[in-house]
């Protein structure tokens, strides 16, 4: 076999091998591979995470929409209410970029007492603002499962009660149930969200006894 000859067969060969190669690494019909048992664990566990932030800040709006309703139904109470107010504006917020801010919801539960809590801004009081606010943060596909969340119905208006005591007593209520489920969301919460949530509960917790029995003393 001449030289000429015997290069065109390796060169042919050499095609044959690639073609084959090629042919064993992609996968039928040209479709990409499917995910890994551990690529769909950690997309499931983003999901479930975006949920609980979700459930989260919207539980903290909610409050701080609360607060606003019975500010407005009775004016005189906001020497009282503002300052409690103004710390469940810093939760929600707090919730809402990722537990970036879990110094600021520490501190709250005693700050409300005295009046001196401190609030980043809080312009956004309705809890339409909790699905855009809600951003977790290190988990892949994430922010997907939270963009794909359906939007929720428009809220109806929020009642309050037209005797004061009545209304406080029913903040109160509402100050605790927001504090049953930040508890309850420890169990599944990362640990920095966790750490934050604790926080969040105790504040609730100390609100709702400066609504009530605090106020007695």
């Amino acid at each position: 076999m001449t030289t000429t000859g015997r290069r065109a067969l390796l060169v042919a060969g050499a095609a044959a091998g690639a073609a084959a190669l090629a042919g064993c690494t992609s996968s039928p019909g040209g479709r990409p591979p499917r995910p890994s048992a551990a690529e769909r664990e950690a997309e499931r566990v983003a999901r479930a995470e975006a949920a609980l932030r979700l459930r989260s800040v919207t539980a903290a709006r909610d409050l701080l929409e609360r607060y606003d309703a019975t500010l407005a139904a009775h004016p005189a109470l906001a020497p009282r209410l503002t300052p409690l107010r103004r710390a469940v504006a810093a939760h929600a917020k707090a919730l809402g970029e990722g537990g970036t801010q879990a110094e600021a919801a520490g501190g709250d539960g005693a700050a409300a007492g005295g009046g001196g809590a401190t609030a980043g801004p809080d312009g956004a009081t309705g809890s339409a603002t909790a699905t855009a606010s809600a951003k977790p943060a290190g988990a892949t596909g994430s922010a997907a499962a939270t963009s794909s969340a359906k939007p929720a119905a428009s809220p109806s208006p929020v009642r309050v009660a037209a005797d004061p005591r009545a209304a406080l007593r029913e903040l109160a209520a509402a100050e605790r149930a927001a504090s049953d489920g930040h508890s309850a969301a420890l169990l599944t919460a990362p640990p920095e969200y966790a750490r934050l949530l604790a926080s969040v509960a105790a504040a609730g917790a100390a609100h709702a006894y400066l609504l009530t029995e605090g106020a007695r003393a």
